[in-house]
C-alpha cells in the first residue's frame, strides 16, 4: 500500500474558560483564531482553532473549553507537552515577552541541539517553544500581535509520556513509518522522512508514574496527517488488521478523521489535508464569526443564546453571526 503519513495534522486540547483561552494563545502567544465553532459532538460547547495565517495542517492547536469540568491530572499515557517551533533568535524575544507577563517559564535548555523553554497555559496544559533551524518561515500569523520573525512557526513536535514506551514505539515505527532518530536516557524521539513540518513525536517513558487524567488542562487527542481519503481508508484496513479499535471516518467538516488508542492509551487520530478551513469563510474573514455545520445551522439561534460570547485581543469582537 502508498500510504504515509506526513506529520502532526492537529492537537485538541481541553479548556476551561473560552475567553482567557483566546487570550493566551490568540493574544500572548500570537495564533490566529482560524475558526470559531462548536464541538459536533458537544454542540452546546466552543470548539477554537488555533493556527497560522491560513490554517495549515502542522500548525493546528485546538480546544473544547468546558468551563464547569474538573481539572485533568498529568501523567502516562496522554500527550504531555505540546512543542511549537520558532526560529533559533526568538527565544530571547520569547523570555522577555513571557516575562513581561507574568507566564512562569523554565529554560531554556538543550535538547537534541536545540533550545527550548517550557511554560504551562492558564489552565495547566504543557507548553513549549522550540528555538530550531528546522522552523519553516511560512507558517506564521503575519498579521497578529507577534512580529513575523520571532512568531510562532507552527508545531515542532508533541511528547507522548508513556509507563512503557516499547509497545509504542512499535506502532510509530512498525506501522506509522517514524524511525528513531535520538535517545536521551528515558527520552526517544521519532521522526518521519517526509520532507514536510511537525514531523517529530519524543516518546518519555515514566514507568512508575501514575496515568493521567484526560480534562481541563490536558490533551484530548493528536491527529496526524495523510494526504487524502484513499490514503485514509488504506490506514483504516491497516489499523483494523492490526487489531486496533478504529473508528469508521468522521466527516469533521475541515477533514475526515479516524480514531484509536496507541498501546499506551493516548487517543490518536488520522485526519486528512483536505478540505481546509476555507470551506466555509474566505482565508481574510477566517475565524472571524461563528460557524456551522450544515447540519446544526437550524440550531444557530438556540446555540448563540447559550454559547458565551467571545472577544478577540484587543478588544475586537468575534460576532456570532
Amino acid at each position: 500500500m502508498n500510504k504515509q503519513i506526513l506529520g502532526i495534522h492537529h492537537i485538541t486540547a481541553i479548556a476551561g474558560d473560552p475567553q482567557t483561552n483566546l487570550d493566551f494563545y490568540a493574544g500572548l502567544l500570537g495564533l490566529r483564531l482560524v475558526k470559531l465553532t462548536v464541538n459536533f459532538d458537544d454542540p452546546g460547547t466552543y470548539h477554537l482553532y488555533y493556527g497560522d495565517g491560513v490554517g495549515h495542517p502542522g500548525t493546528i492547536l485546538t480546544f473544547f473549553p468546558w468551563p464547569s469540568a474538573p481539572k485533568g491530572r498529568h501523567g502516562t499515557g496522554q500527550v504531555s507537552e505540546t512543542a511549537f517551533a520558532v526560529a533559533e533568535n526568538a527565544l530571547n524575544f520569547w523570555i522577555a515577552r513571557l516575562t513581561e507577563r507574568r507566564v512562569a517559564f523554565t529554560g531554556p535548555v538543550e535538547r537534541f541541539g536545540d533550545k527550548v523553554i517550557s511554560f504551562s497555559d492558564p489552565d495547566g496544559m504543557r507548553v513549549e517553544l522550540v528555538a530550531t533551524r528546522i522552523a519553516p518561515p511560512d507558517r506564521v500569523w503575519e498579521a497578529g500581535p507577534v512580529p513575523a520573525e520571532f512568531a510562532i512557526r507552527g508545531f515542532h513536535s508533541a511528547t507522548l509520556r508513556e509507563a512503557d514506551h516499547r509497545a509504542t514505539a512499535g506502532l510509530l515505527t512498525d506501522t506509522m513509518g517514524f524511525q528513531l532518530a535520538a535517545q536521551d536516557g528515558d527520552r526517544f524521539r521519532y521522526a518521519l522522512d517526509s520532507g514536510s513540518p511537525a514531523a517529530i513525536v519524543d516518546v518519555v517513558r515514566a514507568p512508575g508514574e501514575r496515568p493521567g487524567r484526560v480534562l481541563v488542562g490536558t490533551v484530548h487527542h493528536i491527529a496526524w496527517r495523510t494526504p487524502d481519503d484513499r490514503q485514509q481508508g488504506e490506514w483504516l484496513a491497516e489499523l483494523t488488521r492490526r487489531g486496533y479499535g478504529v473508528s469508521p471516518v468522521m466527516d469533521r467538516k475541515y477533514f475526515h478523521s479516524i480514531y484509536f488508542r496507541e498501546p499506551g492509551n493516548t487517543l490518536f487520530e488520522i485526519a486528512t489535508d483536505p478540505p481546509g478551513f476555507a470551506v466555509d469563510e474566505p482565508q481574510a474573514e477566517l475565524g472571524s464569526h461563528l460557524v456551522l455545520p450544515a447540519w446544526l445551522e437550524p440550531q444557530r439561534a438556540g446555540l448563540e443564546a447559550v454559547l458565551p460570547p467571545l472577544r478577540l485581543p484587543q478588544a475586537a469582537e468575534v460576532a456570532q453571526s
